[in-house]
């Protein structure tokens, strides 16, 4: 996939932003290819999206105008309505894609119905299909101007969403964590239980032992890297260079996978995979937490990148060289006391449900088999009848 300047970029879905092209058609191969393939947004509909993208893409004047527009221009639907002026070969590659991504949703919808056990039911697929935002429902075959609408507006909302539900999850994941921990401790003798709990004190105490972490984007951190990661001489430090080296793909700007990658040397001090005290998730969390932090203080025009001038200017503030002490996750629980205690009430229903699904299950089975040998009992009965399954009237022609 070669594409533009700016495409995922204004589309607002550069969550995984990937390598630009700007010598499209000089015979050279994009840098990062292969690395292309691998980036997705987190979206049911990521591929849906990138195929339109592509397609789009391929039509010069649409592609014109996605170079000169902005972000507002294609949130507000403003670029959408150049859809009508696309070729028809690309029109007609969108028509194909809608219908596709279309098809892939009733497949969907079929297989939830069937497992819930109501496959039965009249469906009413346009009713049904109303549930995915990213398209328009009431028209499954041609892909209009309000499919592009709806397609970056849908993209925008689920993109902004996309960071509070990994922490959403990353709570719940803690929570069980701790639910399991209490449980195991619960089945333990005194003793044992006492030995245990002292031992995973000493790991969290382990954990909380670490080097000073710089806060993410401080002028500490980024000279850090420099000298570091880059080899560079910590004296020699310039924002501008510091940008352009770690501006990856060469686009002009960081997004967020490229500004996660600055804070790896920081996540060392605290994160090792060796360690039984050192979880791989929280360090995930953690580096969501520290991208997002620069985010808040630098993406000033909100578009989930940071600009070579955003960057710049971010620098010239009064945090960029005295920031607050960054506080690492064990500084503050993610869940309280009752949150805590909501979470195994969920669970101990669910394993109700179960329970009660397994023993309706088990019910079912036995009256199969009941029903399995009346069956048996009303042939070896009607067997004795005809004698030995033989008919008289066969035996008499015998």
């Amino acid at each position: 996939m070669n594409l533009t300047p700016g495409v995922l970029l204004l589309l607002c879905v550069s969550v995984r932003s990937v390598p630009i092209d700007r010598n499209a058609g000089g015979g050279q191969e994009p840098k990062q290819e292969a690395q292309e393939e691998n980036m997705d947004t987190g979206l049911y509909y990521d591929r849906y999206l990138r195929e339109v993208i592509e397609v789009l893409e391929t039509d010069p004047h649409f592609r014109e105008k996605l170079q000169t527009a902005n972000t507002e221009d294609i949130k507000n639907g403003r670029l959408s309505k150049e859809l009508d002026l696309v070729g028809h070969h690309v029109r007609t590659r969108l028509d194909e894609l809608k219908r596709q991504e279309v098809s892939r949703l009733r497949m969907l919808l079929k297989a939830k119905l069937d497992s819930t056990n109501t496959q039965s039911l009249q469906m009413d697929h346009t009713s049904l299909l109303k549930q995915f935002e990213h398209l328009d429902p009431h028209n499954q075959n041609t892909f209009e101007a309000k499919d592009l609408e709806l397609l970056i507006s849908t993209a925008t909302k689920d993109l902004e969403n996309y960071d509070a539900e990994r922490h959403e999850e990353f709570k719940r994941y803690e929570m069980l964590k701790e639910h399991e921990r209490r449980e195991y401790l619960k089945s333990l003798d005194q003793e044992k239980r006492e030995k245990e709990e002292k031992r995973l004190q000493e790991l969290k105490e382990k954990h909380r032992q670490h080097p000073k972490v710089n806060a993410p984007g401080s002028v500490a951190q980024l000279r850090e890297v420099w000298e570091e990661t880059d080899g560079l001489d910590p004296q020699e430090f310039n924002p501008k260079t510091f940008f352009k080296l770690h501006d990856t793909n060469e686009d002009g700007v960081l997004d967020e996978q490229e500004l996660e990658a600055l804070f790896t040397k920081e996540l060392e001090k605290v994160y090792n995979p060796k360690n039984e005290e050192d979880d791989m998730m929280e360090m995930e969390e953690e580096r969501l937490r520290m991208r997002e932090h620069v985010m808040n203080n630098v993406d000033t025009n909100k578009d989930r990148l940071v600009s070579l001038e955003e960057f710049l200017k971010s620098t010239e503030k009064k945090e960029f060289s005295n920031p607050k002490e960054w506080e690492t996750l064990d500084a503050n629980p993610v869940y309280t006391e009752e949150e805590l205690q909501r979470f195994e009430a969920e669970l101990r229903d669910k394993e109700e449900e179960l329970k009660r699904k397994a023993e309706t299950l088990r019910q079912e089975q036995e009256l199969l088999k009941e029903r399995g040998k009346a069956l048996e009992a009303q042939r070896r009965e009607y067997q004795q009848v005809t004698g030995n399954g033989v008919l008289p009237e066969r035996r008499a022609q015998e």
